[in-house]
């Protein structure tokens, strides 16, 4: 007689599908909900913008004034910099911020906008 004898496979505890589904869905919940926010983008010195000169600064002034761009781009024809903090929250209120610097052919300011729900 075999004392160790394997059990029988219809034996086993199987977690059921809709266990696994459940579970799933408590944890995309906990993901989302716990924090409660959401943060894209970095924050810059708000303080610098006045310094932004249309038609004198440079990019290197720039640069030097608010780091590196979160964001780079093109709009008609110009090169474009974007510096933003976007803070989305679910039991917060949502807070947001961003710069848009628009550069002609020579690296130099041609305009920007800053807008703030601050």
């Amino acid at each position: 007689m075999n004392m160790h004898a394997s059990p029988d496979p219809s034996c086993r505890i199987r977690p059921s599908l809709a266990f696994f589904r459940f579970l799933m869905a408590v944890l995309l919940a906990a993901m989302f909900l716990l924090p409660g926010c959401a943060t894209v983008g970095r924050d810059f010195p708000v303080s610098q913008i006045p310094r932004i000169q249309i038609g004198r600064t440079t990019q290197n002034d720039i640069r030097a004034m608010f780091g590196e761009p979160w964001r780079v781009g093109i709009e008609n024809g110009e090169k474009t910099w974007t510096y933003g903090k976007y803070r989305y929250g679910v039991f917060s209120e949502t807070s947001t911020r961003d710069l848009v610097i628009r550069f002609d052919n020579y690296e130099v300011v041609s305009s920007y906008t800053y807008n703030t729900t601050d």
